[in-house]
């Protein structure tokens, strides 16, 4: 048994490379091999979004707070809110990030495959990123 307390893992900025705006990620969990799944709670100020991106396992985000947008690539923008579950299939392209005016939490989870979680595309452009 391992316990991770509260605070015992250091926040840190989304990477501009990923992510448009202000975008703290807090690690939750990512236990070793050959576990392959990890999850953080990662919080988007308003108008942040990450880039473009896909997952090979694919990828589960549960809304905790705020108010959110989600895309799948030649799909519409959908509003995601408290208590929302959104699964993204593996390979699926997408985006997600707040609202341009509220704020918004989620936790990310997703699976590893051959020590990758992600792969990370272009930016969502301030035109795409318009409903």
């Amino acid at each position: 048994m391992d316990i991770t307390r509260s605070g015992a893992q250091p926040s840190a900025k989304g990477p501009a490379d990923w992510f448009t705006g202000t975008v703290r990620v807090d690690p939750l969990f990512g236990p070793p091999e050959p576990a392959r799944v990890s999850g953080a709670l990662v919080t988007f100020e308003p108008g942040a979004r990450t880039a473009w991106h896909t997952h090979p396992l694919g990828q589960t985000l549960i809304v905790t707070t705020g108010l959110g947008w989600v895309q799948t690539e030649g799909g519409p923008i959908e509003e995601i809110r408290p208590g929302d579950v959104v699964w993204f299939a593996p390979g699926e392209k997408h985006w997600h990030g707040a609202s341009p005016t509220t704020a918004m939490s989620h936790i990310a989870v997703q699976e590893k495959l051959n020590g990758k979680n992600v792969d990370w595309m272009d930016k969502v452009s301030d035109a795409q990123y318009r409903r």
